[in-house]
């Protein structure tokens, strides 16, 4: 009793002055002090693994000893901390390792936009840039996408919620029928190109088709190779652009770089934002191919977009990627990650679950109400911090940092399944 009247005591200055639209407090009810790797730790010193990594934010861990090195170093010799567009040697160094690292081996030909340093900024500025080149105002999402906060990403959100905070009805989005939405023996690809194909549908020729390869929000729904590659032959045939949206599932969150890349497509705007600065500093990249980088001076611009300090440990973060053996690394975590779900459903029927996922971002889809979110309030009371996802927060998301080891896997893995077996009350 003593220790709930703590709790509440730390807590009540968030619940008198901090807004009602707080959401994950809620969900983690505690005040964190300290973190570093896969590990948090509250003012209580209670430990807790991270099976969140900052929705997607934190792929490399809290607090990366190089980074933090590097971030320190920067700051004690009054680097440049904010220019706005200007030059500034952080900024030359974080593109041309970009450019050498990530770009150039993969052949990909991008002018690297810094728009403002959230992912729904990424969004915007593509959509943006999208209808300028076409002169198109329609751009075409699909069902439970989820691309941010703002109007215009709301506009492609899936997610009903979400859509109705807006106020204003949203307008210039259509959203069709993700892989499998439809079931299995439905190729919504056919769908989509009977809409564009036919003059009757009452859908106008887009100016985009933006995508998430594996949608985080909307419930870890995976789009296969084949169903990407033909989105894209549609978009070549009928001169659109393809957008994809890899804010939270680039970086390596689904084990190579761009999540895109093992379907061996190549998008015409690509959207990151989340882990690309390293180290939790907001960050994002609009990336666009050349011939459509037709911006004015200024046209679409921000008081943050210059943000250095990001630069300094986003040009780190990316020293992961000078070999595959970091990218191999996650491929086989997830495949383990993978096994411990699939034994899990099997273990305990109850859930009516099915995996889901790819790479570090998987989890089990509950066909139980309300379950995934007893399973995992029940996993944060026993120092694991996990989430939901989902339009009714049905799948439960095991999304560790990516430099997790094994000894953290086997141990959240031990809270989920006791976590399990109690809200089964078994």
């Amino acid at each position: 009793m003593q220790a709930i009247k703590e709790l509440k005591s730390e807590l009540s200055i968030f619940e008198e002055l901090e807004s009602e639209v707080r959401s994950y407090i809620r969900s983690f009810p505690v005040t964190f002090g300290k973190a570093k790797g896969y590990t948090l730790w509250d003012t209580n010193g209670k430990e807790y693994i991270d099976f969140f990594a900052g929705a997607g934010a934190l792929n490399y861990g809290h607090n990366p000893p190089e980074m933090k090195e590097k971030l320190l170093s920067y700051i004690a010799d009054d680097g440049i901390s904010h220019s706005l567009d200007m030059a500034t040697k952080a900024k030359a160094d974080f593109l041309k390792k970009f450019k050498k690292i990530i770009l150039e081996p993969r052949k990909l030909d991008y002018k690297v936009m810094f728009p403002g340093p959230t992912g729904t900024n990424s969004v915007e500025s593509a959509l943006k840039i999208a209808r300028k080149v076409t002169g198109r105002d329609l751009v075409i999402g699909f069902t439970n996408a989820f691309h941010g906060m703002t109007l215009g990403s709301l506009s492609i959100t899936g997610n009903s919620f979400k859509r109705f905070g807006a106020g204003i009805p949203l307008h210039n989005g259509v959203a069709m029928p993700f892989d499998r939405y439809l079931g299995d023996d439905v190729d919504t690809v056919d769908y989509l190109e009977r809409f564009l194909e036919d003059n009757g549908s009452g859908v106008a020729l887009p100016a985009a088709i933006i995508l998430e390869t594996l949608q985080g929000e909307g419930g870890l729904n995976t789009a296969n190779e084949e169903w990407l590659k033909r989105i894209e032959q549609i978009c070549r045939r009928w001169d659109i652009l393809l957008i994809v949206d890899d804010v939270q599932v680039g970086c390596g969150r689904t084990g190579p770089f761009f999540s895109f890349e093992p379907a061996g497509i190549q998008p015409d705007i690509v959207c990151l934002s989340k882990s690309i600065s390293g180290y939790g500093i907001p960050m994002a990249l609009t990336l666009i191919k050349p011939k459509y980088d037709l911006w004015e001076p200024g046209e679409h611009n921000g008081t943050f977009r210059g943000h250095n300090l990001a630069f300094i440990t986003a040009a780190e973060a990316l020293s992961f990627w000078e070999t595959d053996a970091f990218s191999q690394e996650i491929i086989k975590k997830g495949k383990i990650v993978e096994e411990f779900l699939v034994n899990l459903i099997n273990k305990y029927p109850e859930l009516q679950g099915e995996v889901r996922g790819r790479g570090l971002m998987r989890g089990i889809a509950c066909d139980v109400k309300g379950l995934a979110e007893k399973i995992c309030q029940h996993a944060f009371e026993k120092g694991l911090i996990m989430e939901t996802s989902g339009p009714n927060s049905e799948v439960f998301k095991i999304m560790p940092p990516l430099i997790i080891d094994h000894d953290g896997l086997k141990r959240g893995f031990a809270i989920i399944e006791a976590s399990v077996k109690e809200s089964l009350n078994k």
